[in-house]
């Protein structure tokens, strides 16, 4: 049975891609967690890893690390990954590539942090336009297969997985959305894979200072679980 390394759930987006696929893929694994902003963060994780970084996959004598390659690993050895759809499939794979390098004001005005919810406030033009950004894949994704399903490209792919931390932020930071983007990000937040994630990430008692912004936060779901 393969393991993937991951860090804490309240926190780790990259931690969560590959989570999330392979929970919905129905793939049996074994999962170990290293908290991240301890002292022996770093070195736990080298312990499997020479790129010191979560998440990692390790399945027998192989080992995989960042969450793409993790996700490319996943389809050839265990289930496809990718829309059947040769057009669509070439889509889902770009725009998985584009998030793996993408929306930089969003990420880093925004860390995802599924323990508290804030109050709607402009964060500025530039997380304006990567918000504005998804929203386009998403209806240019949802445009090209009408059917089949709620997600990206109907059934859920690695597109989703890549893209289910960015749902997040948009909840946890009362971001508008338009109706489109906000039925797929309501499809992310119900899957019962993604409940299951949550529900273990709220009764995590790590704090990463550097995930939680300065702002009062209008719902504190760990303190209420």
């Amino acid at each position: 049975m393969p393991t993937l390394v991951i860090a804490n759930k309240c926190y780790s987006s990259w931690s969560l891609r590959p989570w999330l696929l392979m929970k919905q893929l129905g793939i049996a694994f074994d999962e170990i967690v290293i908290p991240l902003d301890l002292p022996d963060t770093k070195a736990k994780v080298l312990a499997h890893s020479p790129a010191g970084k979560v998440p990692i996959l390790i399945d027998g004598d192989v080992t995989v690390w960042e969450s793409i390659a993790i996700m490319e690993y996943i389809g050839d050895a265990f289930a496809p990954v990718w829309p059947p759809d040769r057009g669509a499939r070439a889509m889902a794979r770009s725009v998985a590539a584009e998030m793996h390098a993408g929306v930089p004001a969003l990420r880093s005005a925004c860390p995802m942090n599924l323990g508290r919810k804030f109050a709607p406030k402009d964060r500025g033009e530039a997380v304006a336009r990567d918000v504005a950004r998804f929203s386009e894949i998403v209806r240019q994704a949802r445009e090209r297969v009408r059917a089949g399903g709620p997600f990206l490209f109907g059934a859920f792919s690695a597109a989703d997985a890549m893209y289910a931390p960015l749902a997040t932020r948009l909840d946890t930071y009362s971001i508008a959305i338009d109706a489109t983007t906000r039925a797929y990000v309501d499809a992310i937040l119900s899957l019962p894979a993604f409940q299951e994630w949550r529900s273990a990430a709220l009764k995590e008692e790590w704090i990463v200072d550097a995930d939680e912004v300065d702002e009062d936060a209008i719902d504190n779901y760990r303190k209420a679980a």
